[in-house]
């Protein structure tokens, strides 16, 4: 496994678990194949429903719970500084976890600043390694760095080759904030794991096309948090670490870029 080293010295996955839509006992069995398989990073939120099942297979897998890294987010229903507590105390019961090792915020609110206040004691009092944002998009990102005592560690985005965030990326690296990114395989939307120019790519380094999807954001210092319910495909997501883009490569993928959303939910905010 590699790592990205978060603006605190605490160093998270390049490669970890997804969970935004399993739940019951599918779940639970998901992420203890998924740890067994290797992968150390498992990212769920109370919006998905799925903390419990999430704990649960942690719980099952026998990995040492320092060997992990467990990331759970707040949303709407937290929108104040005390509510925004309770709901840190409440995702720690439903993981059975003493502390997790990132904290987000799961969407822009206007109520934000306020919930994030929350994280900051959370972080504080050793209840998350790290904290941060998720769907801030640039003129968020901006607004929300004036507001904030600690600054976000995290931003978990949509990143893929449709839509990889470049500049975005650099500039939140100019503040100490690293970027994460959700649907890094588009959740199907273009068949990425289909395109030609990957497929091609990834020939010549014995690699499928998602892989070499996956390679192209790990390689600029993006962790990835693709699903998978198979273990084949599980296993395949985290095969990262053999091959490496030549420079080539990495500029093919670059022309890929749209620059556009594919999850037009993401402007709603």
């Amino acid at each position: 496994m590699e790592y990205v080293k978060l603006n605190n010295g605490v160093k998270m996955p390049l490669v970890g678990l997804g969970t935004w839509d399993l739940n019951g006992a599918a779940c639970t069995e998901t992420v203890a194949a998924a740890l067994g398989l290797g992968y150390r990073l498992v990212d769920t939120a109370q919006m998905y429903g799925n903390e419990r099942e999430v704990g649960e297979g942690i719980a099952a897998s026998g990995v040492p719970r320092g060997e992990l890294f467990v990331t759970t987010k707040l949303y709407r229903r937290s929108n104040s500084f005390e509510k925004a507590r309770r709901a840190v105390d409440e995702s720690l019961r439903a993981l059975k976890l003493d502390y997790v090792d990132l904290l987000l915020l799961h969407e822009p609110y206007r109520q934000g600043p306020e919930m994030y206040r929350a994280l900051e004691e959370a972080y504080r009092d050793g209840k998350a390694r790290a904290i941060g944002i998720s769907n801030y998009d640039e003129r968020w990102y901006a607004q929300f760095l004036g507001q904030c005592e600690i600054v976000p560690a995290v931003n978990q985005l949509e990143v893929h080759v449709f839509f990889q965030r470049q500049a975005f990326q650099k500039e939140m690296a100019r503040h100490g904030t690293a970027v994460q990114a959700w649907a890094p395989l588009a959740q199907g939307i273009g068949n990425v794991a289909g395109l030609p120019l990957l497929s091609r790519i990834g020939a010549r380094y014995g690699k499928t096309a998602a892989q070499v999807a996956l390679r192209f954001l790990a390689q600029r210092g993006i962790s990835v948090i693709p699903k998978s319910r198979h273990v084949e495909r599980l296993r395949e997501n985290l095969a990262l670490f053999d091959f490496a883009l030549s420079q080539a490569d990495m500029d093919q993928i670059q022309a890929l870029d749209t620059n556009t959303t594919l999850f037009p939910w993401t402007t709603e905010f």
